[in-house]
């Protein structure tokens, strides 16, 4: 797996787009990093740049991101609501794929070394990258901001990690470090109170607020044995929040960073704010996100909203994204594109579903043409795609049947399995194509020499051996929805029990057709053992199927006949 870290600086400007510019165009100079977002504040005077990339060129690319910022922005005369202490304020790396927290940390740090000895800006380190957990947390870091830091770095416990320990007025200071993914979110209010917003923010932090005697807001504070204020906690943990009044939306906001959404999940933030602020007499109108978004935390969202609905949760990958982003509210103040805001889609490449995304039409007529791809693999994935499609429509149809409702926890599962498969068939239609094209592009390598012949020769085994495996993995995903289809016979909402055998049909047409495949391509395979083995699997498979999938068929056919 390719290794991937997301880098997500906080530049300290965001109302002139001329130094956005120049600041994106200079970490664009590494051609090798992808620039996935820009998102500029002109309440908070800040943007938050997001790009992906192999570990070496990112610590680049960040690098020449910060001297830029350095070189342009002027800390001395910036304002914004925004906590800061500056010119690029806050600069994580986040493990993507195929690298460790603790090797993601490791760059964090080179990058942390390079920015304070080249260009002698004082430099900390934070989370993961940084061994001292006494000074790990970014608020503590950053207590007293930049006005502070000109006192602050000369205590001895807050010299820098890296850099000196004079503070420049110009660039100010910056915090590096290795994080897990972190959500900035904001819940809009209808206030334009911001004691209302933080008194909602205490709420549902984690670290609540101070316990008082008293008068909860003026209070004399309550001590430990310790001497140290005593907190009342709030009600979710790993959230951070602050509330603040936004001129240019002109309404009060939540603040939030989501440092750990798998456990306090977008959906749930956002609920409990909606309670608490209802609690103190404000309502919740909608909320944004600050720059990407995992696609796990809309899906969830997504399956939430549906079932408190009473819904079936086995819809779309689409259809998901769409209700999780009605229901948070994400389009109240800007048009909320998943394309541009979700990372995975940021990251996919349409190459890779040509054949997928086309109409019925286009498919056909691109199947029908002279050329050998898209062929009977293809066709056979579609054709198994559309039998897991009629699985997940019928639990469906039966989830949300009128009289039934309390039945939508048995039928929903099945509808989310039918439409699991039915993505992953979706999938194979362009890698049986993708397969065949490695097959041409191994047989037109140079073979010049024995060096190249060998290498040609290897290349053209791997090829054929991924083209065979290509139409098993499309039997094996197409029988998995012989389960769903079964379930739907027996449990199913009787009205359907012929798209369920159209269904089965679909089935047992893609396995069979998929079978085929595998025996065009195995014999031409020098590794007889593998292909012995795979052949002897699928015909396995190809058994268990056409008797499943009959035993569904015949069996609607008699009732029918009834």
């Amino acid at each position: 797996m390719q290794k991937l870290i997301e880098c997500v600086p906080n530049f300290s400007e965001g109302r002139k787009p001329e130094i956005i510019k120049a600041i994106t165009q200079a970490i664009e100079t590494v051609e090798t990093v992808k620039l996935l977002d820009v998102d500029p504040g002109k309440a908070t005077n800040r943007t938050v740049v997001t790009f992906v990339g192999d570990p070496d060129s990112v610590v680049e690319a960040a690098f020449r991101g910060i001297a830029k910022a350095a070189e342009l922005i002027d800390m001395s005369q910036h304002s914004g609501e925004h906590a800061r202490m500056g010119a690029t304020d806050v600069c994580p790396f986040i493990p993507v794929s195929g690298i460790s927290m603790e090797e993601t940390a490791d760059y964090a740090q080179k990058l942390a070394r390079r920015v304070g000895e080249e260009l002698n800006i004082p430099t900390y380190l934070y989370e993961a990258a940084q061994p001292n957990k006494k000074r790990s947390n970014l608020s503590v870091i950053r207590s007293g901001e930049y006005e502070g830091y000109f006192d602050k770095i000369k205590l001895p416990e807050w010299q820098p990690d890296f850099g000196p320990s004079e503070f420049p007025a110009g660039s100010g200071a910056t915090v590096i470090g290795a994080r897990d993914f972190l959500i900035a979110y904001n819940v809009n209010l209808n206030t334009r109170s911001t004691r209302i917003a933080n008194r909602i923010a205490f709420d549902v932090r984690e670290a609540g607020r101070i316990l008082r005697e008293g008068n909860p807001i003026s209070g004399k504070p309550v001590l430990d044995e310790q001497g140290e204020p005593v907190r009342v906690p709030g009600k979710l943990k790993h959230v951070k929040a602050v509330g603040w009044y936004i001129e240019e939306y002109n309404m009060a906001q939540i603040s939030m960073n989501l440092t750990n959404y798998l456990e306090t999940p977008l959906h749930v933030a956002f609920d409990e704010t909606c309670k608490s602020a209802e609690e103190r007499g404000a309502r919740v109108t909608g909320s944004e996100l600050v720059g990407l978004v995992p696609l796990k935390p809309m899906l969830d969202a997504g399956r939430y909203f549906l079932q408190k609905q009473g819904i079936s949760t086995g819809v779309s990958e689409a259809e998901l994204v769409h209700t999780a982003i009605r229901s948070l509210g994400l389009d109240e103040l800007a048009p909320f594109d998943p394309n541009k805001k979700i990372i995975e889609y940021l990251l996919r490449d349409p190459k890779q579903e040509k054949l997928a995304s086309l109409s019925v039409k286009d498919f056909a007529n691109e199947t029908a043409s002279e050329s050998l791809a898209p062929g009977g693999g293809s066709v056979s994935a579609l054709v198994g795609a559309m039998g897991a499609a009629l699985g997940a429509m019928v639990a469906n149809g039966s989830a949300n049947k009128r009289g039934w409702e309390e039945r939508i926890e048995e039928f929903s599962p099945w509808a989310e399995k039918g439409q699991q498969i039915k993505d992953d068939l979706l999938f194979l239609i362009d890698e049986d194509t993708r397969a065949f094209d490695g097959i041409m592009n191994a047989y037109g390598l140079p073979k010049d020499n024995e060096e190249q012949k060998t290498a040609r020769s290897a290349a053209i085994e791997a090829a054929n051996q991924y083209a065979t495996e290509v139409p098993f993995r499309t039997m094996k995903a197409a029988y998995a929805c012989v389960e769903v289809l079964a379930a739907m016979k027996e449990k199913g909402n009787p009205n359907a029990a012929s798209d369920v055998a159209v269904g089965a049909l679909c089935v047992k047409t893609a396995v069979r057709g998929a079978w085929l495949n595998v025996l065009i391509n195995a014999p031409g395979l020098k590794d007889k053992a593998f292909a012995e083995r795979i052949v002897s699997e699928a015909e396995a498979l190809l058994k268990k199927n056409h008797e499943a999938c009959d035993a569904i068929v015949l069996g609607i056919e008699a009732d029918l006949r009834k």
